[in-house]
C-alpha cells in the first residue's frame, strides 16, 4: 500500500482509531493483522518471504541466548546471517551475478549456461531483512534478550509505518515500546498528524513534480548535453531527498499518532559542510547500520591508515550494492568511500578521526559538498554505467551556445533546454515549492517542524495546517507514484 494513495487515507485512521479503541493486550493482533495487509497489498505471496525470515530469526534468537559455548552461538549467528543473506541473494543479487557471469561465458566464447530467474524483487526486502539481522546481532553481543513473544517479534520486523522503506529499527529502541500500554494523547497526535503532511508534501508536490523533469532527462541522456543535464542532476538531488525524507516523516508521524517513537532517518544532509557530516544526516539508520555491524567489526579506524581507508571502501561498496544490482550503485558507493578518503588525506593531523580539512566559508563547504554529492547521484539515477559516463562527459559541453539561444528568447531552445520538455508554468512551480522547502527547512534550524510551528502565532499555525492539504489538491502531481526507495 502506498502512503500517497487514498486507500492508505483510509487504513491510517481505521487503524489508528480501532487501536485506541481495543484494550492493549489486543493491540499487537491488531498492529501485526494490520502490517499484513498493508505488505499484502503489494504481492500477496510475498509475505511468506517475511514469514521465513520471522520463524528463522525468531528461534536463533532465543537459541543464541541460551546457548552457553561461544562458538555455538556465533555458528548460529552465522546460520542465521546466512538465511537472511540468502534470501536478498536470491530475489535481489540472483540474476545480477548470473547476467555477469554470462557475460564472462561469453567472452571465453562458451555461451550463457546460467539460467536466469524471472522473479519480481519484494518491495522493501532490504530493509526487514537488515532489521532482523540487527535483532540476532544485538542478542549475539548481548544487549538485547530474545522477544519470547512470537507475535511482537513478527510486528517488531512487520510493523507497517516503516515496513517497506525504513527507518531500519534496532530491537533497543522499538521492541519494548510493543509492550508498553499507550493512551492517546493530543500532542503525539497534532505532532504526528504535522509530519505527515509534511512528509506528503515533500513526496507529491515536490517530489513527484521534479520527477517530471528528472525523467525527461535521465530516460534518454543521449539527447541532452550541458545545462539540461546539469539541471535534471540538481533536480534528482532534491526529488530523492523529499522522496525518502518524505516516507520517513510520514512513517514517523503514523508511528507517533500511535505513542510509538521510530528514529529520525534524516536531519537536513544538504546543509552538511563534509561528506562525512552528509553520511551523519543521510538515511541516519542505514549508515549507523553499516557503522555498528560491518565498519566497527572491520576494526574501524583502529588500524593502520591504509587499512582504515580499505574498511571505509568496503563499507559504502557494501552500502552501494545495498541499494541495487547494478553496477551504477557500486560505483555510486565507492565514489562517497573515496570523498571520505579524500576529505581525511586533506585533514589536520593529530586525530585519528582526523576532522576534514576545513575550507573558508561555512556555505561555499555545503556548496562542494552539495555539488559532490549530486555528482555521486548520477550514477544511482542513471541505468547504466554507459548513460552514467555520457552525463559525466557532457555535462558541461556546449553551454555557452545553450545559454546564447536561450538569451535569444527562441522558445524552442528554452523549451528544451531550461524547461526540459515541461511548461514554463511547471518549470515556476517547481522552483517555487523548492524554495518552500528551503525555507521551511532554514527556519526549522535543529527543532523539528511540530516545534518550530509551536514558536508562531496562532494566525500562521493554522495557515500552515490548511495550506499544505490545499497544495495537495491544487499542486500535486496524481500519478500515484511509487516511493524512489520501495526497489531496494
Amino acid at each position: 500500500m502506498l502512503f500517497n494513495s487514498l486507500e492508505f487515507a483510509l487504513f491510517f485512521p481505521v487503524v489508528t482509531i480501532l487501536f485506541f479503541l481495543l484494550p492493549h493486550k489486543f493491540r499487537w493482533m491488531l498492529l501485526l493483522a494490520a502490517s499484513c495487509f498493508f505488505y499484502m497489498f503489494f504481492k500477496p505471496v510475498y509475505i511468506l518471504i517475511l514469514v521465513f525470515t520471522i520463524v528463522i530469526d525468531y528461534f536463533a534468537g532465543i537459541w543464541i541466548a541460551r546457548e552457553p559455548d561461544k562458538r555455538k552461538k556465533k555458528y548460529l549467528l552465522i546460520l542465521s546471517i546466512a538465511a537472511n543473506v540468502g534470501v536478498l541473494a536470491v530475489f535481489k543479487y540472483y540474476n545480477f551475478i548470473s547476467i555477469n557471469l554470462n557475460d564472462a561465458f561469453q567472452a571465453a566464447h562458451q555461451g550463457s549456461p546460467i539460467p536466469l530467474l524471472h522473479i519480481l524483487l519484494p518491495i522493501g526486502l532490504s530493509f526487514h531483512t537488515f532489521q532482523a539481522m540487527s535483532y540476532t546481532i544485538e542478542i549475539y553481543r548481548g544487549h538485547q534478550q530474545p522477544e519470547r513473544h512470537f507475535g511482537i517479534y513478527a510486528l517488531y520486523v512487520m510493523f507497517y509505518p516503516q515496513l517497506v522503506a525504513g527507518p531500519i529499527e534496532r530491537p533497543q529502541n522499538i521492541l519494548h515500546q510493543f509492550h508498553e500500554v499507550k493512551h492517546f494523547d493530543y500532542g503525539n497526535m497534532r505532532s504526528g498528524l504535522i509530519q505527515i503532511a509534511w512528509g506528503l508534501f515533500k513526496k507529491v508536490v515536490i517530489a513527484d513534480r521534479l520527477a517530471l523533469f528528472v525523467n525527461q532527462v535521465y530516460g534518454d541522456p543521449t539527447g541532452y548535453t550541458g545545462l539540461p543535464l546539469i539541471l535534471a542532476t540538481v533536480f534528482f538531488a532534491f526529488q530523492i531527498y523529499c522522496d525518502f525524507s518524505g516516507y520517513s516523516d510520514i512513517a514517523l508521524g503514523t508511528a507517533r499518532c500511535m505513542g510509538f517513537n521510530l528514529m529520525t532517518n534524516f536531519n537536513k544532509p544538504y546543509t552538511a559542510t563534509s561528506v562525512g557530516e552528509f553520511w551523519q544526516k543521510w538515511h541516519i539508520s542505514l549508515s549507523t547500520w553499516f557503522r555498528d555491524y560491518v565498519y566497527i567489526p572491520l576494526g574501524g579506524n583502529r588500524v593502520s591508515r591504509f587499512r582504515w581507508y580499505v574498511n571505509i571502501l568496503i563499507v559504502f561498496v557494501l552500502s552501494g550494492i545495498w541499494h541495487g544490482a547494478n553496477w551504477t550503485f557500486v560505483v555510486w558507493g565507492l565514489l562517497h568511500g573515496l570523498y571520505l578518503i579524500g576529505e581525511r588525506l586533506f585533514s589536520k593531523p593529530g586525530n585519528r578521526e582526523d576532522r576534514p580539512m576545513r575550507l573558508p566559508g561555512t556555505w561555499f563547504r555545503r556548496l562542494i559538498v552539495f555539488v559532490l554529492v549530486s555528482f555521486a547521484w548520477i550514477f544511482f539515477r542513471s541505468d547504466s554505467l554507459g548513460g552514467a559516463f555520457y552525463i559525466v562527459r557532457h555535462l558541461f559541453t556546449g553551454i555557452p551556445g545553450q545559454v546564447r539561444d536561450i538569451a535569444a528568447n527562441l522558445h524552442f531552445a528554452r523549451l528544451r533546454l531550461l524547461y526540459l520538455g515541461q511548461s514554463l508554468t511547471e518549470l515556476m512551480i517547481a522552483a517555487a515549492v523548492l524554495s518552500f522547502l528551503l525555507i521551511i527547512q532554514w527556519q526549522q534550524r535543529n527543532q523539528s517542524i511540530d516545534q518550530w510551528l509551536q514558536t508562531k502565532p496562532k494566525v500562521f499555525r493554522w495557515s500552515f495546517y490548511y495550506g499544505l492539504p490545499l497544495s495537495f489538491i491544487c499542486l500535486s502531481i496524481f500519478n500515484r507514484s511509487e516511493f524512489l526507495y520501495f526497489q531496494f
